[in-house]
């Protein structure tokens, strides 16, 4: 069972070249996997590598135990990222992902001497403006109202009593993550900062978005896209060339 660190355990990628000139590392929403960023494989040039975070407990790392803590995820990431650092390395977190990419970021930094080249954040408020939740403690029912309310899974598979009893467990263990996140101090990260949001998004607004300006000194834009929480779906030509142009740039 592979719980550790492992580098090919942790990410699927998706190569243009064998030898890449850049690395995007993607890290998915709470109880979302690999495969929803699955379309982002082609997305970029060849000299563009994405790599994207398969979490313990879902698709081929089923039988592993999930991680509901923030500051675990964060090291096991981190971990299993370093093997990919020898070429610039730019972050993307979609909704809890935007949080342990910043924590990442962090890790990267603080512990290995390693600055990414940019750190980009998805509908997710910035680490100071946090609440705590308590949608961990919530009951099957209530948790899948949640996830229709979001609009990034297909809520008509919930609907199965078998795929509710196989999905529900992945959602609340990283529901426990975000429940238990924040707020925290805002750290400053090395690298420019790029914050992504939907206009109709029903849990964060575009000022939360705009408060990941306190993280980032060396350099901040935001970036307001028609959507709600899952805008990435609708605008997904948008969002790959804007994040082409930014990695093209690594800026």
């Amino acid at each position: 069972m592979a719980t550790g660190t492992d580098s090919t355990t942790w990410f699927r990628r998706y190569s243009g070249t064998p030898a890449p000139r850049r690395r995007l590392a993607v890290l998915p929403h709470a109880g979302g996997s690999a495969s929803f960023f699955h379309s982002w494989g082609s997305a970029f040039d060849g000299d563009t590598e994405v790599l994207v975070a398969q979490y313990p407990g879902r698709q081929e790392r089923f039988n592993e135990p999930f991680v509901d803590r923030m500051d675990v995820l964060a090291d096991r990431v981190t971990a299993a990222l370093l093997p990919f650092a020898d070429v610039p390395l730019t972050l993307f977190g979609h909704s809890m992902g935007a949080s342990l990419a910043y924590e990442v970021a962090l890790r990267l930094e603080e512990r290995h001497r390693v600055t990414p080249a940019a750190l980009h954040v998805s509908s997710r408020k910035a680490p100071h403006r946090l609440t705590p939740l308590d949608l961990h403690r919530k009951g099957d029912d209530e948790l899948v109202a949640v996830l229709r309310g979001l609009g990034g899974t297909d809520t008509a598979l919930l609907d199965d009593p078998d795929i509710r009893q196989l999905v529900l467990p992945a959602v609340r263990a990283d529901f426990t993550v975000v429940s238990t996140y924040g707020p925290r101090v805002p750290t400053a990260v090395g690298c420019p900062v790029h914050a992504w949001i939907g206009d109709t998004d029903p849990n964060v607004a575009v000022w939360d978005m705009d408060a990941w300006a306190d993280v980032a000194p060396e350099g901040f834009r935001v970036r307001v896209l028609p959507g709600g929480h899952f805008y990435l779906l609708q605008q997904h030509e948008t969002l790959m060339r804007e994040l082409s142009g930014h990695l093209a740039g690594d800026r």
